[in-house]
């Protein structure tokens, strides 16, 4: 048997990490920005975190929701802390795209209603509703196209309010900062305009934070730069730091009810050791705080940079936009100074590291960015 071939690969295999780099099967080094997609929050192979997971495995690694779990409730109560959040209740899956789904679904137990309002360049993953969502013909198929959806303008509220107006939404979601699209930010006015409009015609605002939030963008979640509170918050990526774990973060309007929600694998034990582990390193070492000083050093160090058109986003989550003819510096990046980046089009690169990068880690990154466009 083969792999399913749906990868464009990079010809490198990683085969150990530690903080922001990670080696090679030939024993290169690797500077890593991307954090393996905004995953790889506290960083690699962090040693609360191997300790976590191992002496929980040791004890026991799962059983189902249908017994008692109190590393869930752990979880819930200092995710709550950390966030601001906790007066909501916590829904844990297995990812972003299940964590969209359970959102999509809870909207429209509340509304009863089935059509929902996303935003053009958006991407919510590839389960089937999220791929609806997602503003990619290319990833849907037609099992895909019979649901309601529609595409607004980010930051245009007049093209959400027409929406609204006519009475049959259920929910309206929106990513806290635009990643695959190349890091577009919801103005804070427009993301206050949209949590008034929503309340007004009771509609649930879901905030899709997978990639944005855990302190990524500088705030615990990047909606936390407008200072509102949506009725649903999706987690995931970085909550894990590379475990596979989601979550749903529930206002007090809506009920729960047994079975409307479910899942197998969700908040199993060693999925709840691995995310409390990660709350209690990003806590002990001021992480969000860090991405927030650090990220703004790279910021201005960037804008400084000739080639560079515009650089967008907050803290570590940061979209660089270069003039065309730079089009290939992440490929020279990558083989040639084996500094990991992520891309979003031809022209537009994703910094993504892990939350505990230094501003040492960022010169050197920087040095090497520089001799790419000289």
């Amino acid at each position: 048997m083969e792999l399913f071939d749906v990868y464009s690969l990079w010809n490198i295999e990683p085969v150990k990490a530690k903080g922001c780099h990670v080696w090679d099967n030939e024993g290169n080094e690797y500077l890593d920005l991307y954090g393996g997609h905004a995953v790889i929050s506290i960083g690699h192979s962090h040693p609360v975190y191997i300790k976590a997971i191992s002496d929980q495995v040791e004890k026991i690694g799962f059983y189902s929701n249908s017994v008692l779990n109190s590393l869930q409730k752990t979880l819930a109560q200092k995710l709550g802390e950390q966030s601001g959040y906790t007066d909501y209740s916590l829904f844990l899956c297995n990812s972003g795209a299940e964590a969209n789904e359970n959102a999509l679904k809870l909207a429209s137990f509340y509304t009863g209603k089935s059509r929902v309002i996303a935003f053009k360049e958006a991407f919510h993953g590839r389960t089937s509703g999220a791929v609806a969502i997602t503003d990619n013909p290319d990833i849907q198929s037609p099992f895909n196209s019979g649901h309601e959806v529609t595409f607004s303008t980010l930051n245009d509220i007049a093209s959400v309010e027409a929406e609204l107006n006519k009475g049959d939404v259920a929910a309206v979601i929106i990513e806290g900062i635009q990643g695959v699209a190349g890091i577009f930010v919801p103005e804070a006015e427009f993301l206050q305009q949209l949590d008034q409009l929503c309340k007004k015609h009771n509609v649930p605002l879901i905030l899709d934070e997978i990639q944005s939030g855990y302190g990524r963008s500088g705030k615990f979640f990047a909606h936390q730069f407008a200072d509102i509170k949506p009725d649903l918050i999706t987690t995931a990526k970085g909550m894990g730091n590379g475990f596979p774990i989601g979550g749903l973060l529930i206002s007090p309007k809506f009920e729960a009810k047994k079975g409307m929600l479910g899942t197998t694998f969700g908040g199993n034990h060693l999925a709840c050791a691995a995310a409390i582990a990660v709350l209690d390193v990003i806590k002990d070492e001021s992480l969000v705080d860090n991405a927030a000083s650090v990220g703004e050093y790279l910021k201005e160090k960037l804008l400084n940079i000739n080639g560079v058109v515009d650089v967008r986003g907050y803290g570590l989550m940061l979209g660089i936009e270069f003039k065309p003819e730079y089009s290939s510096v992440r490929n020279q990046l990558l083989f040639e100074s084996h500094i990991f980046t992520g891309g979003a089009k031809n022209n537009i690169m994703r910094l993504l590291p892990p939350l505990s990068i230094t501003k040492e880690e960022i010169d050197i990154f920087i040095d090497e960015l520089i001799k790419k466009l000289n």
